[in-house]
């Protein structure tokens, strides 16, 4: 194979290779974030994700250069498909209680069908690393918090349309969270009554 002989071609193929490397990052993200929803985090190993996917662990080093920067893009690319998952879907919906609805739903349907083998990435991870400080724990304490904020922001704007009562924004998106977290728990331990009891919830909350 010949070399590239001009400023273009060796631009082209500069490239190509950043091309390669940002899908084979994402395909190892991705990969380290359905490991670690059944794992934990701190189960990830560049050694067991290069066996699962069959490279080199130096390629996998290479790319990501660290434990912690492999768990940060696992974290990153997990919030990416929740937002994928549950939130643009939702954004098709009306302002207002329609889209409260329809975010809601999809919120729960992460706990009915998970995007990820171990359940919902975001009610382990937290749970995971609620007493581990340092930037994993920021990541997903940033990651959740800014959720809540857009779901009692959604909450608003279906209250300024006269539903969900004058309570607090805040407090009822806690609440869902918080019941949605628990029929998390309740399907990852194959008990039924549980989640149908948060979907009850659930629907009580938004009237």
């Amino acid at each position: 194979m010949s070399e590239p002989t001009s400023a273009s071609d060796q631009q082209q193929s500069a490239d190509q290779r950043l091309v390669k490397g940002a899908r084979a990052r994402a395909s190892i993200a991705r990969h380290a974030a359905d490991v670690a929803s059944v794992e934990g985090l701190t189960g990830l190993s560049i050694g067991r994700l290069a066996t699962d996917l069959g490279l080199s662990k130096s390629g996998i080093a290479t790319l990501f250069g660290s434990k912690e920067a492999l768990q940060l893009a696992a974290v990153k690319v997990a919030r990416e498909v929740f937002v994928d998952e549950v939130v643009k879907p939702s954004l098709d919906e009306p302002t207002g209680m329609p889209r409260l609805r329809a975010l809601v739903d999809r919120w729960f349907g992460q706990v009915i069908e998970p995007a990820f083998p171990g359940g919902c990435f975001r009610v382990a991870t937290l749970a995971e690393f609620d007493s581990r400080p340092g930037p994993i724990r920021d990541a997903v304490a940033e990651g959740h918090r800014d959720f809540l904020a857009f779901v009692a922001n959604e909450i608003r704007h279906a209250q300024e349309q006269g539903h969900l009562g004058e309570r607090n924004a805040d407090i009822i998106a806690f609440e869902l969270d918080a019941v949605i977290a628990a029929a998390h728990s309740a399907r990852q331990m194959g008990n039924d009554w549980g989640v149908a009891t948060a979907r009850a919830i659930v629907d009580e909350l938004l009237g």
